[in-house]
């Protein structure tokens, strides 16, 4: 079996393996489990037959009501082929050769700057604490001179959260520096809007905050993402992007998005429910260690001499695919990460994990 970089891989797992996608339940990608707005699906559905024009190139009316949303300026605001297209042009529009990425996180991070020609360190946090970002300890790495310092709020894959007074003493401390801060809250919408230092980073004139629509959508398949940042960075973002990079369809699905108040409310509550939950029953029932975390998502600890591989081959013989996070920097082999989804769904996972162990 094919060993992946990213969660989500249905499709291609399910093709290794001769089995048809809706024949494994995928807990490896971390999507909203209430799926689809209903308004936001009927809008795609409504919009198929735009799809003989080209999409606004500079997708406007999204853009604006991005900006309404956090209460910026349009200028400020860039709408991408989701974040990780915004990641890859970071290196073409940000002048510098060393980066610093607080580990474990995102995979594309460093691959993105690596085919760039940057150097690449990393910042680990330690899973004794709970994976939680000391002030000092970074303030110690920044001094050793960086361009770009990447951090993912909450992280990824730990969900371990950040307070908005942490994330300012970071936008200070790389203010000091001279390093720019790249903020991504892929996943801060499963935590409220609250939570979310877009505004504070994306006015410090240094500062570049990424967000994802597809998993808080989920609308992963779709692809939609955006940078919040000064006026300058975001014209240098449109200077190097492709044309055309959101499409009909993605412009639609986000303007109906951001429309649908009740179902973010929803959406916060629902995953925070069956979080707690799924964190209660998996202490209670095997000997997974579940590590505090505030998206919708858990990062599982497995006993000693137990690696994650095994692990996720004998759940995938069940027909439940897991994220094993042995491809993580700062990750031993010994982590898997799961989504919350719904409480039937969790259940089996659950169940499924009680009979390996006992």
């Amino acid at each position: 079996m094919t060993t992946f970089d990213h969660g989500g891989n249905l499709f291609a797992v399910a093709r290794q393996l001769g089995l048809k996608p809706q024949d494994l339940l995928d807990f490896s990608a971390s999507i909203n489990p209430l799926g689809m707005p209903t308004g936001m699906r009927q809008t795609i559905i409504d919009q198929v037959d735009q799809l003989v024009h080209y999409p606004d190139a500079g997708a406007q009316p999204l853009k604006e009501a991005l900006a309404a949303y956090h209460g910026v300026p349009p200028e400020q605001v860039c709408p991408a082929n989701g974040s990780t297209e915004l990641i890859y042009l970071l290196p073409r529009l940000v002048k510098g050769a060393r980066a610093l990425i607080v580990a474990p996180a995102f995979s594309e991070y460093a691959h993105a700057l690596k085919a760039a020609g940057w150097q690449v360190a990393y910042h680990s946090l330690s899973p004794s604490d709970g994976f939680a970002l000391s002030l000092p300890l970074l303030e110690q790495r920044l001094a050793e001179q960086y361009d770009l310092l990447f951090l993912c709020n909450p992280g990824n894959p730990t969900g371990a959260l950040c307070s908005r007074a942490d994330i300012d003493a970071v936008q200070s401390l790389c203010n000091d520096f001279g390093t720019m801060l790249v903020l991504d809250e892929a996943f801060i919408d499963f935590c409220g809007e609250d939570c979310s230092a877009t505004r504070s980073v994306s006015g410090s004139g240094n500062g570049i905050v990424l967000r994802s629509m597809t998993k808080f959508y989920a609308m992963p398949g779709l692809r939609l993402g955006y940078a919040v940042t000064d006026a300058e960075t975001c014209q240098r973002f449109e200077a190097v992007r492709g044309p055309w990079n959101v499409n009909v369809l993605a412009q639609a699905a986000g303007l109906a998005a951001l429309a649908d108040e009740r179902f973010r409310a929803q959406s916060v509550v629902y995953a925070a429910e069956q979080r707690e939950a799924m964190t209660r029953q998996l202490a209670a029932v095997t000997p997974l260690k579940p590590f505090p975390g505030a998206a919708n998502y858990l990062l599982l600890r497995l006993p000693a001499g137990y690696p994650a591989g095994e692990l996720c081959r004998k759940m995938l013989g069940r027909g439940l695919l897991i994220r094993d996070c042995s491809t993580f920097v700062g990750l031993d082999g010994r982590f898997v990460r799961v989504a919350v989804r719904t409480p039937d769904e969790n259940a089996r996972l659950i169940a499924t994990f009680a009979e390996l162990f006992c």
